[in-house]
């Protein structure tokens, strides 16, 4: 959602900060708020002015026309505003159809004035610019303000003078007041564009000769704006409608959308409801709000909601939990339905994200079926056939009654069935599996096909694209070009079977979608010339082309790329909302493109305006910004409009049809298509303009378009809630400009039976005022000559009945199908569904990063934490995958400590300084180091550990051990030190010693080393259990005795090097801390010196 209302106080500090005037603005930041928590001694603090001055206190709670319904209490002292409060704080109150608690209000300095001193001024936004709107008799009885006020358009990109002001909105101010209320009005507008307002509203405002007084005040701001003026803005609050609660689950998946690419959306209407919705896509989430309130279901409606764009498994756990708790807390009579609804998905993955849903149900089985919950599921898109196979086991496991439905059933067939309407299917028929549409069975080779058709399926085969308009160079831009012919008026035929794109974005799913849509609408080329990418150099990615691959180059910048392939005509920008408008202007200066989708949500009215003031003076078609894109069947889609192969061959996209649509939603295109493909001939082209206030292209301008191309023979219109553009269909054609037979159905309806104003998914679905309503443009459509059904139920029906009288009357004649060519699957999407599997290159067990959170070994990183874990336990589940106990997490970090470092002297130090004086990055020192460590070197962790195991477990006496390894002539390891001897223990030893003596379980293996060590430092005294020994040994009674691991297991771990990965861990720590020193100290490149090398060269032999 864009525009949200802001409350009074909040628009108030805004004003106060930030207007730039020269007009007095008085009161600034003179007001307090009082909740039923206030501390008036308190507040009297922090404002003293409320015990010397007279004061106003009225609600902030988004209340209109406060004044009237007695809401205000004017020119009272502090007692008597206590008084006032106590009879409204906390009370229940109706406005109009809602009914709330007033909780907030705001006390402010009472202004003396007389009624000739209070003016009206209102800005707000509309596609072509802001209107300022100026009325010198303002308050409570201002009235009519739309009809009586003076009015002012600055268009976009201009700015607002003060001589304007003056000249067309304050002809009736006495003069010499007008140069404040110019100076404040300018003011106020450039604070309105700085800050990103879409509506602010100020009645009255009071001029006196003190200067200027802003006493009421309403304002909205483009909340999409925030990471253009969080600086400025700061921590929003954003309150609800007058007469619903802020509820904490709504604010929680506020946050989740936040932080998520994907869209998520809650708003309770009435917690105790027995109907609740969890419904995918913004467009399709209204649809069902509207049947639910057709069918009689309005006053049990719980919530409304969508989650689109496809939300991660988590996300989607996340979102349908928050729903469950919320519609199990208590009971209803009748037991409570869950509508889990949606249209067919383009490109998020049903089955991902109903295994999101699915866990949230298996969790909250037990209170679903206390509460007697119903559960109706009906969806479409890529893998819905496995995430309604999974639904629906989930209700035979649980018990819950689950009734699954897929693209064979009208979308909103459930809500009937949920609400008693129609009886429920049994077996409700499916379609074919995925699978079935894609896998080629024939030897057919690898040759693109031939091509098919090119014009309408219902017409003979004749080319109706437009002439193409006259090519200008490529890579130049529009300046360069301006007197050649290139500009000129928008495309009437955005696309043809020979319509090249580049596509800005990595994205290589889309592009291959688009590609497999070529091959089967028989294409001679794929439709994607080039990709831009800022963030990579130039290269080329590797595309699939029926069954052979292709290489599509990518280019760091738009230039290049325009330059490169001057064939391309149409820009598809998937770049994020805060990089989309600057591409786009980019784009717009190659006369070469005529077309721009833009993809991205979120992105600020103001800037979209823009485009559109720039795309209308170049001829551009902007289709977006928040839309999947377009489709015309046979030539050309927008990246991933249509969804997969398997729905555009089931909706048989493949082809043109008759049946041009336009929609704002993406979702509902592509439901579009199925309705169309089911009971037409098929689609000729479709476009979702997208769901902003204001969409790059109206609804009238592709409906223009369908009226001028040949191969369309009717048009179908998705409108919804929100905006005036159906009016100009309706004017359209009662002027004779459109002919040809217009269906169309505006969604929203049930935003009228709301108590309260209802943002619904899309930024541009909420009504400003009763003609914006889908109520009254279905009227006014009705009313024009369209075919308006009754519902969306209904809109199939309607437009087979409108198809049929066109092939009774020969407008339309169906042709022959014609088999589309088969396109071999992706394999990661066979293996997705389920169809192929393979042996894994690699195995794993000790980690899992693929999902929500990281785990290790079983165990996800926040209980890890959460378990204060340490060091040593993460290396107990990453090495041996055991939880070990806390004495022997304490004890692999104490090793860990002992063995960090033994000075710059021993070798592996040694090549780490020498290669960090050399120049060498970390990593290549760090690695000299450690390519030191061995037998020799402290590699005898394991060899220590292995010798003193096979004596002791062979019941060998410690001195037959010594005589046997002196016999053979071999050392043993972990017995010896250069400096320190029985005279000079090494106190890590004794450390470690010390700890393991008073926690391990057992200590044998360590006793029968320390009987050894006694034999041989009677010999000669440094011949001790040194730090590697003693770690060796002490390992091994750790992995015999934490009863963890059995005695195959331990020694296992011995064998396999586990030990010698102690001193790595350890001493890499060391080996770092040396080469940060010596980078720190600036040390040059080390030369050994002459005279610590003695040179031995063989004497000289004289033949």
């Amino acid at each position: 959602m864009s525009a949200k209302a802001i409350s009074e106080q909040t628009g108030k500090e805004f004003l106060y900060k930030y207007i730039c005037t020269t007009a007095a603005v008085q009161n600034r930041f003179r007001y307090a708020t009082v909740t039923a928590e206030t501390d008036w001694d308190h507040i009297t603090q922090e404002h003293p002015w409320l015990l010397t001055e007279r004061l106003v206190v009225k609600p902030d709670q988004l209340i209109k026309r406060r004044g009237k319904l007695g809401l205000v209490g004017i020119n009272l002292d502090l007692q008597g505003v206590q008084e006032w409060l106590k009879s409204r704080l906390m009370r229940e109150t109706t406005v109009g159809k809602a009914k709330g608690v007033l909780k907030n209000f705001l006390i402010e300095p009472f202004v003396p004035h007389t009624q000739e001193e209070e003016f009206y001024v209102c800005i707000y936004a509309t596609r072509e610019g802001d209107h300022v709107l100026f009325h010198h008799e303002g308050g409570v009885e201002v009235g009519d303000v739309d009809a009586k006020a003076q009015r002012l358009m600055v268009a976009v990109d201009e700015k607002l003078s003060e001589d304007q002001v003056t000249e067309q909105l304050l002809t009736h101010v006495p003069d010499d007041k007008k140069e404040v209320l110019a100076s404040f009005i300018v003011g106020l507008f450039n604070l309105y564009e700085d800050l990103y307002f879409t509506y602010l509203e100020i009645n009255p405002l009071v001029i006196t000769q003190d200067g200027v007084y802003v006493l009421d005040m309403a304002a909205k701001i483009d909340a999409t704006a925030d990471y253009i003026c969080k600086a400025k803005w700061g921590d929003v609050d954003f309150p609800p409608p007058f007469g619903r609660e802020a509820y904490p689950e709504e604010a929680y998946i506020a946050d989740l959308d936040a932080k998520s690419g994907a869209s998520l959306k809650l708003t309770l209407l009435n917690p105790h409801g027995r109907i609740w919705t969890m419904v995918a896509g913004g467009g399709a989430s209204v649809v069902y709000s509207d049947t639910i309130c057709d069918l009689g279901g309005v006053d049990e409606l719980a919530n409304y909601g969508e989650y689109s764009g496809a939300p991660s498994e988590q996300q989607t756990y996340d979102y349908a939990k928050t729903i469950l708790s919320l519609m199990t807390r208590e009971k209803h009579p009748q037991g409570k339905v869950l509508i889990i609804g949606g249209s067919i998905a383009n490109f998020t993955n049903v089955a991902a994200t109903f295994k999101g849903i699915v866990r949230a149900i298996k969790d909250y089985q037990g209170p679903l079926k206390e509460h007697e919950v119903t559960i109706f599921v009906r969806r479409g898109g890529p893998n819905y056939q496995e995430g309604l196979r999974v639904m629906g086991e989930v209700g035979k496991t649980t018990g819950i009654p689950i009734h699954v439905f897929g693209t064979e059933t009208h979308m909103t067939a459930i809500v009937g069935m949920a609400l008693g309407h129609r009886p429920i299917p049994n077996q409700p028929p499916m379609d074919a599996h995925t699978a079935n549409f894609l896998l080629n069975a024939s030897n057919n080779s690898a040759k693109t096909p031939a091509a098919t058709r090119t014009a309408s399926f219902s017409e003979p085969r004749t080319s109706n694209d437009a002439t193409p308009a006259k090519k200008c160079k490529a890579g130049l831009p529009a300046e360069a070009q301006a007197s050649s012919g290139c500009s000129g008026a928008k495309a009437t035929t955005l696309f043809s079977k020979h319509t090249k794109t580049i596509v800005w974005g990595m994205q290589t799913r889309a592009v291959q979608g688009m590609l497999d849509f070529d091959y089967v609408c028989s294409r001679d080329e794929p439709s994607v010339g080039a990709m831009v990418y800022p963030f990579t150099g130039d290269h080329k990615q590797k595309f699939y082309w029926g069954h052979k691959e292709i290489l599509i180059p990518v280019y760091k910048n738009m230039a290049d790329a325009m330059k490169k392939h001057p064939e391309v005509d149409v820009l598809i920008s998937f770049a994020s909302l805060r990089s989309a408008f600057d591409s786009t202007v980019e784009a717009m200066q190659y006369p070469q493109i005529h077309t721009i989708a833009i993809i991205a949500e979120g992105i600020p009215e103001a800037q979209t305006r823009k485009m559109i003031k720039m795309a209308d003076e170049k001829g551009v078609t902007i289709i977006g910004p928040a839309t999947v894109g377009g489709i015309k069947p046979g030539c050309f889609k927008i990246g991933n409009t249509g969804g997969m192969l398997d729905n555009i061959l089931a909706s048989k996209l493949y082809r043109p049809g008759s049946v041009a649509y336009v929609s704002r939603s993406g979702g509902m295109s592509n439901e579009l298509n199925n309705i169309i493909s089911r009971t037409t001939d098929g689609v000729f082209e479709g476009v979702a303009i997208g769901g902003d206030r204001y969409p790059g292209s109206t609804f009238m301008d592709h409906v223009l378009r369908y009226q001028d191309t040949p191969g369309v023979k009717m048009i179908v219109v998705l409108g919804e809630i929100g905006g005036t553009e159906e009016y100009k269909i309706c004017q359209g054609i009662r002027e004779g400009r459109i002919t040809k037979p217009v269906v169309c159905w505006c969604i929203g309806t049930c935003a009228t039976m709301f108590a309260s104003e209802v943002q619904f998914g899309h930024a541009g679905a909420c009504a400003n005022q009763d003609s914006e309503t889908a109520v009254a443009k279905n009227q006014a459509l009705r009313d024009a000559g369209a075919y308006v059904p009754k519902s969306f139920d209904e809109l199939g029906d309607v437009i087979k009945t409108v198809y049929d009288e066109l092939v009774a009357n020969g407008t339309i004649v169906p042709a022959q199908e014609v088999p589309p060519p088969t396109v071999p699957m992706d394999y990661s999407w066979a293996r997705e569904l389920g169809l192929i599997r393979k042996p894994a290159s690699f195995m794993t067990s000790i980690c899992d990063e693929r999902g929500q959170e990281l785990i290790y070994a079983g165990m996800p990183i926040t209980e890890v934490f959460k378990e204060e874990m340490g060091l040593g336990g993460v290396l107990g589940l990453l090495w041996f995958q055991r939880r070990l106990p806390r004495y022997a997490c304490q004890f692999i970090e104490m090793c860990l400590m002992v063995t960090a470092d033994h000075g710059p002297a021993v070798s592996g130090a040694h090549n780490t300084i020498v290669c960090a004086r050399a120049g060498k990055d970390l990593i290549s020192s760090l690695t000299s180091g450690l390519l030191t460590i061995g037998d020799r070197f402290g590699g005898a962790l394991d060899a220590a550990a292995k010798q003193f195991s096979k004596a002791f477990d062979s019941g060998m006496l410690p001195m037959e051990f010594v005589n046997k390894m002196k016999k053979d002539g071999k050392l043993i390891m972990g017995i010896g030190h250069r400096v320190k001897s029985i005279n000079n223990p090494d106190m890590r030893v004794q450390i470690l010693k010390d700890f393991v003596k008073q926690h391990f379980p057992s200590t044998q293996l360590l006793d029968y080393a320390l009987d050894v060590e006694k034999i041989t430092t009677s010999k000669k005294p440094n011949l001790i259990l040194n730090v590697d020994g003693f770690i060796g040994v002490a390992f091994v009674d750790l992995l015999r005795t934490c009863g963890g691991f059995t005695r195959d297991e331990a020694d296992e771990f011995v064998e396999i090097g586990a030990l010698n990965g102690i001193f790595v861990l350890g001493r890499s720590m060391g080996f770092i801390g040396h080469y940060l020193d010596q980078k720190r100290l600036k040390q040059g490149l080390y030369r050994h010196p002459w005279d610590d090398i003695s040179y031995v060269l063989p004497e000289h032999m004289s033949m």
